[in-house]
């Protein structure tokens, strides 16, 4: 089989985050299994315009912002034509490509991690979010009706559906987990830690207000803060704001060794965000012997198993946030009890599956049937 994959940025780009190593650990191993793929991502200052890497060649093309109309008139001009592809996988993310529409002669295999919704009402200019979020809603529900979806949780096929996706279009694949992530020893003290994208919708905010309710119990906790993102300086304030700065650490982008020994060394990870697709980071915490916290929201509701490898928060309920955390903290059998299973939990999920499951949506004549017969265009 060979394929053309597509995405805003591939794993080398430096805004690249969950879903470009998604992308590439299901893509490397379609590879090993003797296929062949193209992916065409954006390019960055200092990239190449084409190298092979891990055995799929990366073509990139335009630039974040003109991307989608760089790859429209890539494809009219290079692959349009192509009878070399049998299939393409469409990454979908930022505003969605909508390949589908153009890319008739073949089938196309769109991921959606997750619907952005209202949490770019947090990140951007009202008028912008605005748009953003009718164009997000139209392009999807209009473009990707018909086509063949794979998701990472029930949660965003849930909101698929919502979409007017019909359900038997869309695959669930779960995540995997890098076996890198393994456990290593705690620290001496009791450690907090959130890692990821440090932004507005991931109400960072309501951690450091939990962190501070927490600080006033126990002596000697700190909060790690660490990952890419722009909502450093207000963090900052507000942890001095609230007198509690020499216990919080912001750490900025750290490197992929150095997150693995966070994860590891940390007691709990928490994440307040307002919705994920699924929460990578919270199952390789997980695979770390580190249990989770989290809010009863889209995403980590998936991720999270209440009570078994974390415990799950009303959103926007601080002080329930708060109370959680010093639970895990003090109560040494709860912890032990929650890592225990979390290790057991993590064992179902690894990169391999989540490739071969990938792989026989891929394979599966009848769900290429089905989209042919839609497009009315006879059989793959």
């Amino acid at each position: 089989m060979k394929i053309l994959a597509v995405n805003w940025r591939d794993i080398k780009n430096p805004e690249a985050g969950g879903a470009e190593v998604h992308l590439h650990e299901i893509l490397k191993r379609i590879v090993c299994r003797g296929h062949e793929v193209i992916l065409v991502s954006s390019k960055y200052r200092g990239c190449t315009d084409q190298e092979t890497f891990d055995g799929i060649k990366v073509v990139r093309i335009g630039n974040k912002l003109l991307f989608n109309l760089s790859f429209f008139w890539h494809y009219l001009t290079k692959f349009r034509n192509n009878k070399d592809f049998d299939v393409i996988i469409d990454d979908v993310s930022k505003i969605p490509l909508c390949i589908p529409f153009y890319a008739r002669k073949k089938p196309v295999v769109a991921i959606v991690h997750h619907i952005h919704g209202k949490t770019l009402f947090r990140e951007l200019p009202l008028l912008v979010a605005l748009c953003a979020y009718l164009v997000e809603r139209l392009l999807i529900s209009v473009f990707y009706r018909r086509s063949v979806i794979v998701t990472v949780s029930e949660s965003t096929k849930d909101e698929l559906v919502k979409l007017g996706i019909p359900s038997k279009n869309i695959h669930v694949v779960y995540n995997g987990v890098d076996n890198r992530f393994k456990p290593n020893g705690k620290s001496g003290v009791p450690i907090i830690l959130y890692f990821g994208r440090v932004k507005k919708y991931k109400r960072l905010d309501h951690l450091i207000r939990a962190f501070k309710i927490v600080k006033e119990k126990l002596s000697g906790v700190r909060l790690i803060i660490a990952g890419k993102g722009d909502n450093y300086p207000e963090l900052f304030a507000l942890s001095q704001k609230l007198g509690i700065s020499d216990s919080v650490e912001f750490l900025g982008e750290v490197s992929e060794r150095d997150k693995i020994k966070l994860l590891q060394t940390a007691w709990v990870f928490v994440t307040t965000s307002e919705k994920e697709g699924w929460s990578l980071v919270i199952i390789e915490a997980n695979a770390c012997g580190t249990p989770a916290v989290g809010y009863d929201v889209p995403g980590i509701r998936d991720s999270i198993r209440n009570m078994e490898t974390g415990i799950l928060i009303p959103p926007g309920d601080i002080e329930g946030l708060a109370e959680a955390l010093t639970r895990i903290l003090t109560d040494n059998s709860l912890r032990e009890k929650l890592r225990r299973n979390s290790l057991k939990y993590v064992r179902r999920f690894s990169w391999d599956k989540t490739a071969e499951e990938f792989m026989k949506v891929l394979r599966d004549e009848r769900t290429f049937e089905r989209f042919w017969r839609n497009r009315g265009c006879g059989h793959f």
